[in-house]
Protein backbone atom coordinates (compact mmCIF):
# COMPACT_ATOMS: atom_id res chain seq x y z
CA UNK A 1 0.00 0.00 0.00
CA UNK A 2 1.69 3.52 -1.14
CA UNK A 3 0.45 7.21 0.64
CA UNK A 4 0.04 9.73 -1.40
CA UNK A 5 0.77 13.26 -0.41
CA UNK A 6 2.20 14.75 2.97
CA UNK A 7 0.36 15.89 6.11
CA UNK A 8 0.63 19.29 6.77
CA UNK A 9 1.95 19.32 10.64
CA UNK A 10 -0.06 17.15 13.00
CA UNK A 11 -3.75 18.36 11.32
CA UNK A 12 -3.46 15.35 9.98
CA UNK A 13 -3.15 11.56 10.80
CA UNK A 14 -2.43 8.92 8.51
CA UNK A 15 -4.61 5.83 8.29
CA UNK A 16 -5.04 2.73 6.88
CA UNK A 17 -8.35 1.57 5.87
CA UNK A 18 -8.83 -1.70 3.95
CA UNK A 19 -6.23 -1.42 1.21
CA UNK A 20 -5.91 2.27 1.09
CA UNK A 21 -3.87 4.79 3.66
CA UNK A 22 -5.64 8.46 3.83
CA UNK A 23 -4.89 11.42 5.64
CA UNK A 24 -7.47 12.39 8.23
CA UNK A 25 -8.08 16.01 8.95
CA UNK A 26 -8.75 15.93 13.15
CA UNK A 27 -9.91 19.45 13.31
CA UNK A 28 -13.02 17.78 11.61
CA UNK A 29 -13.79 15.08 14.94
CA UNK A 30 -17.07 15.43 16.25
CA UNK A 31 -16.41 15.91 20.39
CA UNK A 32 -19.73 15.20 21.65
CA UNK A 33 -20.92 12.66 18.99
CA UNK A 34 -24.91 11.25 18.82
CA UNK A 35 -23.30 8.03 17.62
CA UNK A 36 -19.95 6.09 17.98
CA UNK A 37 -17.85 6.83 14.98
CA UNK A 38 -15.02 5.94 13.91
CA UNK A 39 -12.43 8.44 12.83
CA UNK A 40 -13.19 7.83 9.20
CA UNK A 41 -16.46 9.17 9.73
CA UNK A 42 -18.77 6.35 9.48
CA UNK A 43 -19.87 3.54 11.78
CA UNK A 44 -17.39 0.77 12.86
CA UNK A 45 -17.87 -2.09 12.45
CA UNK A 46 -15.62 -5.46 12.87
CA UNK A 47 -14.01 -5.62 9.81
CA UNK A 48 -12.71 -2.12 10.13
CA UNK A 49 -9.02 -2.33 10.24
CA UNK A 50 -8.14 0.63 11.29
CA UNK A 51 -4.45 1.53 12.34
CA UNK A 52 -1.58 4.33 12.65
CA UNK A 53 1.75 3.97 11.38
CA UNK A 54 3.14 3.84 15.02
CA UNK A 55 0.60 0.94 16.06
CA UNK A 56 3.35 -1.58 13.91
CA UNK A 57 6.16 -0.59 16.52
CA UNK A 58 4.03 -0.42 19.68
CA UNK A 59 6.11 -3.27 21.83
CA UNK A 60 2.94 -4.55 24.59
CA UNK A 61 0.23 -6.52 22.72
CA UNK A 62 -3.47 -4.75 21.83
CA UNK A 63 -5.96 -7.57 20.50
CA UNK A 64 -8.74 -8.50 22.49
CA UNK A 65 -6.64 -11.11 25.11
CA UNK A 66 -4.93 -7.64 25.99
CA UNK A 67 -8.17 -5.91 26.66
CA UNK A 68 -9.52 -9.06 28.69
CA UNK A 69 -6.19 -8.08 30.87
CA UNK A 70 -6.90 -4.67 31.04
CA UNK A 71 -10.26 -5.54 32.30
CA UNK A 72 -8.72 -7.24 35.27
CA UNK A 73 -6.12 -4.38 35.68
CA UNK A 74 -9.03 -2.23 35.77
CA UNK A 75 -10.67 -4.28 38.44
CA UNK A 76 -7.13 -4.16 40.24
CA UNK A 77 -6.83 -0.30 40.33
CA UNK A 78 -10.54 -0.08 41.71
CA UNK A 79 -9.93 -2.72 44.66
CA UNK A 80 -6.74 -0.34 45.28
CA UNK A 81 -9.47 2.46 45.70
CA UNK A 82 -11.74 1.11 47.48
CA UNK A 83 -14.07 0.81 44.45
CA UNK A 84 -13.64 4.41 43.48
CA UNK A 85 -13.33 5.48 39.47
CA UNK A 86 -11.21 8.63 40.79
CA UNK A 87 -9.65 10.62 43.53
CA UNK A 88 -10.10 14.09 41.99
CA UNK A 89 -12.99 16.29 43.45
CA UNK A 90 -14.60 16.58 40.33
CA UNK A 91 -18.44 17.55 40.11
CA UNK A 92 -20.25 18.44 36.79
CA UNK A 93 -17.57 18.11 34.37
CA UNK A 94 -18.43 19.14 31.06
CA UNK A 95 -15.21 17.65 28.99
CA UNK A 96 -12.99 14.70 29.73
CA UNK A 97 -10.52 12.48 27.99
CA UNK A 98 -9.43 9.15 28.56
CA UNK A 99 -5.39 8.87 27.54
CA UNK A 100 -4.52 5.58 26.18
CA UNK A 101 -7.53 4.23 26.97
CA UNK A 102 -6.99 0.46 26.25
CA UNK A 103 -9.92 -1.65 26.31
CA UNK A 104 -12.33 1.65 27.11
CA UNK A 105 -13.60 0.29 30.18
CA UNK A 106 -12.61 3.45 32.70
CA UNK A 107 -13.97 6.03 29.76
CA UNK A 108 -17.52 3.85 29.76
CA UNK A 109 -18.04 3.98 33.41
CA UNK A 110 -16.85 7.40 33.37
CA UNK A 111 -19.29 8.41 30.63
CA UNK A 112 -22.39 6.81 32.54
CA UNK A 113 -21.76 8.56 35.33
CA UNK A 114 -21.71 12.11 33.52
CA UNK A 115 -24.10 11.44 31.02
CA UNK A 116 -24.08 15.43 30.70
CA UNK A 117 -20.09 15.36 30.03
CA UNK A 118 -18.65 14.61 26.27
CA UNK A 119 -16.12 12.03 27.15
CA UNK A 120 -13.07 10.51 24.39
CA UNK A 121 -11.06 8.59 24.97
CA UNK A 122 -8.55 7.82 22.81
CA UNK A 123 -5.57 4.86 22.04
CA UNK A 124 -3.12 3.74 19.01
CA UNK A 125 -6.06 0.98 18.27
CA UNK A 126 -9.69 0.71 17.60
CA UNK A 127 -10.31 -2.12 20.09
CA UNK A 128 -12.39 -0.76 22.43
CA UNK A 129 -16.56 -1.49 22.06
CA UNK A 130 -18.86 0.28 19.73
CA UNK A 131 -21.66 0.30 22.46
CA UNK A 132 -21.29 2.94 24.50
CA UNK A 133 -22.96 5.89 26.03
CA UNK A 134 -23.78 8.04 24.03
CA UNK A 135 -21.73 11.18 25.11
CA UNK A 136 -18.37 8.80 25.13
CA UNK A 137 -16.20 8.75 21.73
CA UNK A 138 -13.40 6.32 21.07
CA UNK A 139 -10.66 7.69 18.57
CA UNK A 140 -7.30 6.54 17.47
CA UNK A 141 -4.58 8.66 18.53
CA UNK A 142 -0.82 8.93 19.60
CA UNK A 143 -1.04 10.75 22.63
CA UNK A 144 2.86 11.51 21.95
CA UNK A 145 2.22 13.59 18.97
CA UNK A 146 1.83 17.47 19.51
CA UNK A 147 -1.95 17.78 21.00
CA UNK A 148 -4.77 20.06 19.04
CA UNK A 149 -7.22 20.88 22.15
CA UNK A 150 -5.43 23.85 23.90
CA UNK A 151 -8.65 25.73 22.49
CA UNK A 152 -10.99 23.24 23.86
CA UNK A 153 -9.13 22.38 26.78
CA UNK A 154 -10.56 19.84 29.48
CA UNK A 155 -12.07 19.54 32.70
CA UNK A 156 -10.62 16.28 33.57
CA UNK A 157 -7.75 14.29 32.00
CA UNK A 158 -7.03 10.86 33.46
CA UNK A 159 -4.56 8.00 32.58
CA UNK A 160 -3.61 5.35 34.13
CA UNK A 161 -0.86 2.47 33.32
CA UNK A 162 1.56 4.38 30.51
CA UNK A 163 4.58 2.06 31.84
CA UNK A 164 7.02 0.85 28.75
CA UNK A 165 4.39 2.85 26.53
CA UNK A 166 5.80 6.25 26.80
CA UNK A 167 8.72 7.89 25.89
CA UNK A 168 8.37 11.58 27.36
CA UNK A 169 6.38 11.59 29.94
CA UNK A 170 7.79 15.19 30.65
CA UNK A 171 6.11 16.31 27.42
CA UNK A 172 3.09 14.43 28.41
CA UNK A 173 2.48 16.09 31.39
CA UNK A 174 3.23 19.16 29.95
CA UNK A 175 0.46 19.09 27.23
CA UNK A 176 -1.87 17.80 29.74
CA UNK A 177 -1.14 21.10 31.84
CA UNK A 178 -1.88 23.44 28.76
CA UNK A 179 -5.07 21.53 28.03
CA UNK A 180 -7.27 21.87 31.24
CA UNK A 181 -8.96 24.08 31.66
CA UNK A 182 -8.27 26.50 35.07
CA UNK A 183 -9.48 24.82 37.90
CA UNK A 184 -9.70 21.47 35.57
CA UNK A 185 -8.07 18.11 37.38
CA UNK A 186 -5.47 15.98 35.87
CA UNK A 187 -5.40 12.64 37.71
CA UNK A 188 -3.05 9.95 36.59
CA UNK A 189 -1.91 6.32 38.15
CA UNK A 190 0.91 3.92 37.87
CA UNK A 191 3.03 1.77 38.51
CA UNK A 192 6.65 0.79 39.02
CA UNK A 193 7.61 -1.86 37.27
CA UNK A 194 10.47 -3.36 38.62
CA UNK A 195 9.68 -5.61 41.50
CA UNK A 196 11.12 -6.59 44.67
CA UNK A 197 10.73 -8.44 48.19
CA UNK A 198 11.31 -7.06 52.04
CA UNK A 199 12.17 -10.69 52.82
CA UNK A 200 15.09 -11.36 50.11
CA UNK A 201 12.43 -14.43 48.60
CA UNK A 202 12.23 -12.76 45.13
CA UNK A 203 16.48 -13.02 44.67
CA UNK A 204 18.07 -15.63 42.30
CA UNK A 205 14.14 -16.47 41.09
CA UNK A 206 13.28 -17.03 37.21
CA UNK A 207 10.98 -14.18 38.00
CA UNK A 208 13.19 -11.91 38.86
CA UNK A 209 15.77 -12.88 36.04
CA UNK A 210 12.76 -12.56 33.86
CA UNK A 211 11.89 -8.28 34.99
CA UNK A 212 15.86 -8.28 34.51
CA UNK A 213 16.23 -8.77 30.84
CA UNK A 214 12.76 -7.19 29.99
CA UNK A 215 12.89 -4.00 31.73
CA UNK A 216 16.31 -3.45 30.57
CA UNK A 217 15.07 -3.93 27.33
CA UNK A 218 12.39 -1.35 26.87
CA UNK A 219 14.50 1.02 28.74
CA UNK A 220 17.45 0.38 26.00
CA UNK A 221 14.45 1.43 23.59
CA UNK A 222 13.68 4.88 25.42
CA UNK A 223 10.89 3.57 27.49
CA UNK A 224 9.67 4.53 31.16
CA UNK A 225 9.70 1.22 33.52
CA UNK A 226 9.34 3.19 36.88
CA UNK A 227 6.52 6.27 36.03
CA UNK A 228 5.00 6.18 39.28
CA UNK A 229 8.23 7.18 41.03
CA UNK A 230 8.32 9.87 39.09
CA UNK A 231 5.20 11.35 38.77
CA UNK A 232 5.12 14.11 41.34
CA UNK A 233 8.27 15.47 39.98
CA UNK A 234 6.85 15.53 36.69
CA UNK A 235 3.88 17.43 37.65
CA UNK A 236 5.65 19.90 39.46
CA UNK A 237 7.52 20.15 36.50
CA UNK A 238 5.11 20.84 34.44
CA UNK A 239 3.44 23.46 36.67
CA UNK A 240 0.96 21.84 38.70
CA UNK A 241 0.70 22.91 42.33
CA UNK A 242 -1.57 21.72 44.58
CA UNK A 243 -0.73 17.69 44.26
CA UNK A 244 -2.31 15.29 46.08
CA UNK A 245 -0.19 11.73 45.89
CA UNK A 246 -1.26 8.36 47.37
CA UNK A 247 1.55 5.44 47.43
CA UNK A 248 0.42 1.71 47.67
CA UNK A 249 2.53 -1.50 47.63
CA UNK A 250 0.63 -4.03 45.67
CA UNK A 251 1.23 -8.27 46.54
CA UNK A 252 1.81 -10.65 43.54
CA UNK A 253 -0.38 -13.42 44.42
CA UNK A 254 -2.34 -13.88 47.84
CA UNK A 255 0.22 -14.34 50.23
CA UNK A 256 -0.13 -11.47 51.94
CA UNK A 257 -2.10 -11.26 55.05
CA UNK A 258 -5.67 -9.22 54.82
CA UNK A 259 -8.75 -9.48 53.09
CA UNK A 260 -7.87 -6.07 50.40
CA UNK A 261 -3.94 -7.35 50.37
CA UNK A 262 -5.18 -10.71 48.80
CA UNK A 263 -7.79 -9.20 46.66
CA UNK A 264 -5.69 -7.03 45.22
CA UNK A 265 -2.64 -9.75 44.69
CA UNK A 266 -5.52 -12.51 42.98
CA UNK A 267 -6.33 -9.71 40.74
CA UNK A 268 -2.62 -8.28 40.05
CA UNK A 269 -1.29 -12.37 39.54
CA UNK A 270 -4.17 -12.85 36.83
CA UNK A 271 -3.52 -9.75 34.85
CA UNK A 272 0.17 -10.89 35.16
CA UNK A 273 -0.49 -14.32 33.99
CA UNK A 274 -2.20 -13.11 31.13
CA UNK A 275 0.71 -10.47 30.09
CA UNK A 276 3.86 -12.19 30.54
CA UNK A 277 4.48 -13.22 27.73
CA UNK A 278 2.74 -10.79 25.54
CA UNK A 279 4.56 -8.30 27.46
CA UNK A 280 8.30 -9.40 26.29
CA UNK A 281 7.59 -10.96 23.00
CA UNK A 282 7.71 -7.93 20.55
CA UNK A 283 10.78 -6.23 22.50
CA UNK A 284 12.91 -9.31 23.12
CA UNK A 285 12.66 -10.52 19.72
CA UNK A 286 12.54 -7.42 17.46
CA UNK A 287 15.47 -5.56 19.59
CA UNK A 288 17.09 -8.51 21.62
CA UNK A 289 17.53 -11.09 18.84
CA UNK A 290 15.81 -13.86 21.11
CA UNK A 291 13.85 -16.43 19.51
CA UNK A 292 10.08 -16.49 20.28
CA UNK A 293 10.60 -20.17 21.97
CA UNK A 294 13.65 -18.71 23.99
CA UNK A 295 10.83 -16.30 25.27
CA UNK A 296 8.27 -19.13 25.85
CA UNK A 297 10.93 -20.46 28.33
CA UNK A 298 11.93 -17.33 30.09
CA UNK A 299 7.80 -16.67 30.65
CA UNK A 300 7.39 -20.33 31.36
CA UNK A 301 9.87 -20.73 34.39
CA UNK A 302 8.89 -16.89 35.79
CA UNK A 303 5.08 -17.84 35.86
CA UNK A 304 6.07 -20.48 37.87
CA UNK A 305 7.94 -18.42 40.54
CA UNK A 306 4.94 -16.20 40.43
CA UNK A 307 2.71 -18.60 41.56
CA UNK A 308 4.74 -20.21 44.46
CA UNK A 309 3.82 -18.75 48.21
CA UNK A 310 7.08 -18.74 49.26
CA UNK A 311 8.19 -15.74 46.92
CA UNK A 312 6.71 -12.34 48.42
CA UNK A 313 6.75 -9.92 45.15
CA UNK A 314 5.88 -6.46 45.89
CA UNK A 315 5.10 -3.75 43.36
CA UNK A 316 4.62 -0.06 43.77
CA UNK A 317 1.59 1.98 42.22
CA UNK A 318 1.37 5.93 42.78
CA UNK A 319 -2.19 7.88 42.51
CA UNK A 320 -1.49 11.57 42.04
CA UNK A 321 -4.15 14.48 41.16
CA UNK A 322 -3.86 18.04 41.03
CA UNK A 323 -5.98 21.09 39.53
CA UNK A 324 -5.27 23.60 36.86
CA UNK A 325 -4.20 26.75 38.22
CA UNK A 326 -6.58 29.18 37.59
CA UNK A 327 -4.15 31.72 36.85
Amino acid sequence: MEKTGEPSGRDFWWVCTAENWTMIDVCTLDPFPATQKSISGESRTTDDTICIEKAVTYLLPNDEKENERLDIHHALVMTIMDNKLFLAPIKNPKRAIDLCTGSGIWAVEFADMFPGCGVIGNDLSPTQPSLVPPNLQFIVDDVESDWLYEDTPFDFIHARYLAEAIRDMPRLLRQAYNCTKPGGWVEFHDWDTHPYSTDGSLKGTDLEHYYEVVLAAFIKQGYYTQPGKHLEKWFTDAGFVNIHVKKYRVPLGTWAKGEKNKLMGAYNLLQFDEAIEGGAMAVMTRYEGWAPQEVQILTSKARSDSRRSDVHVLFNITLLHSPSPFS
